[in-house]
């Protein structure tokens, strides 16, 4: 037997497949002054309209500036709103992006960390693990309403950028995960098909980097693969029909699954480790910087899982490898597959390389990363 540690998350339920006018309602309890953290895109929408509406009279603040990869100032500006205006819950409605910078905005009105070099200190290596759960849970908490598939929702810990270094820091408490997620299908169709897709391939990274990992699980096993069917099924009938909400419930629960497995400590890889550089540098959506490192991390490290592999090969459609499946099926759906697709050059790739600072997730890739000079070879195959 292999020791390990499997750590729950500190939030109280997810309820799905209701619509958010009925389902949130229930998870506003005794706040008695409540934020709502969205973005200019979603501003003016349906679904906020009805976050609004359930708020009602206790709505203290909104906050709708929130940009891609959390810029340490929009979140900074949100914690001090949230101390402004004593806020006791946050209703967070977006993907990834919103729902991270709530998080660590909560952070910073926690410990009074309300301006951006502040925030940006707090940072912490990407293998620090939660802790404290055991103390009093602070104020103010979080309910999510998730519009894409990242699912930053289920995870205690998110990612700041630092926009003048061009780099993603990450930020960890276990209370940061929201209380409660609201999963209602039809909040994902204001979502650009092209971020909703690419967000279920962050959820397709998310499961297939831990079904390879080199420290697999039981418990991550089954979820992993159970995601990976699931979105294997769910991104096409997406893409087929954007109106069908059965296949965007069935994609925002395989998101769900897809993250289940690092709460058995199974890490993830490259892909990750890549993905944060392109974003944080090159401000590349993270769903896209999937869709662009997961078939050359699969085929870099083919050599040490490739019996693991095949399994990925044949949930995606049965191509001879994994990363020929992975980077058809990216492509048929309307995605990215290559650097060159977002406007990155071949000869940006060694500066791209000597970012990684030698910390996790690249450090726990199942082939191990010995330098830059690796990572400028995995760059390359998805150039």
């Amino acid at each position: 037997m292999t020791p390990g540690l499997h750590q729950w998350p500190a939030q109280e339920r997810v309820r799905h497949g209701a619509p958010v006018a009925e389902a949130l309602p229930p998870e506003l309890g005794g706040a008695g002054r409540v934020a709502l953290a969205t973005t200019r895109s979603l501003e003016g929408g349906r679904i906020v309209a009805a976050a609004r509406a359930a708020i009602g009279p206790r709505l203290a603040a909104a906050h709708a500036a929130m940009r891609a990869h959390s810029p340490a100032e929009d979140v900074a500006a949100l914690a001090r709103l949230l101390v402004e205006e004593r806020v006791d819950l946050v209703v967070a409605v977006g993907g990834g992006s919103v729902i991270d910078g709530a998080k660590v905005a909560c952070l910073g009105a926690w410990r009074g960390l309300t301006e951006p070099a502040a925030l940006l200190a707090a940072a912490v290596t990407r293998d620090t693990p939660p802790s404290g759960q055991e103390r009093t849970p602070p104020v103010p908490r979080i309910v999510a309403v998730p519009t894409t598939l990242s699912a930053a929702e289920f995870a205690p810990h998110a990612g700041v950028t630092d926009l003048a270094a061009g780099r993603k820091h990450r930020l960890v408490d276990p209370f940061m995960v929201p209380k409660a997620v609201v999963m209602d299908p039809a909040a994902t169709l204001e979502t650009p098909a092209d971020l909703f897709l690419s967000s279920g391939i962050r959820a397709v990274d998310h499961a297939a980097e831990r079904w390879c990992s080199r420290a697999p699980q039981p418990f991550s096993d089954a979820v992993s693969w159970q995601a990976m069917r699931m979105l294997a099924e769910g991104l096409p009938a997406v893409r087929r029909d954007p109106g069908d909400l059965a296949a965007r419930a069935a994609c925002q629960q395989a998101a769900w699954l897809s993250v289940m497995g690092g709460w058995a400590g199974v890490p993830v890889g490259a892909s990750h480790g890549l993905g944060y550089i392109l974003g944080g540098a090159r401000g590349v959506p993270h769903g896209v910087t999937s869709c662009l490192t997961l078939p050359a991390v699969m085929r870099w490290n083919e050599g040490v899982n490739g019996e693991r592999q095949r399994e990925v090969a044949r949930l995606f459609g049965g191509a001879a490898t994994a990363h020929e499946a992975l980077r058809a099926f990216i492509a048929g759906l309307g995605l990215p597959v290559r650097l060159a697709e977002v406007d990155i050059a071949a000869s940006e790739i060694p500066a791209l390389a000597a970012l990684w600072d030698g910390d996790a997730p690249i450090a726990t890739n199942p082939r191990p990363v010995r330098s830059a000079a690796d990572l400028e070879e995995i760059l390359r195959f998805a150039a």
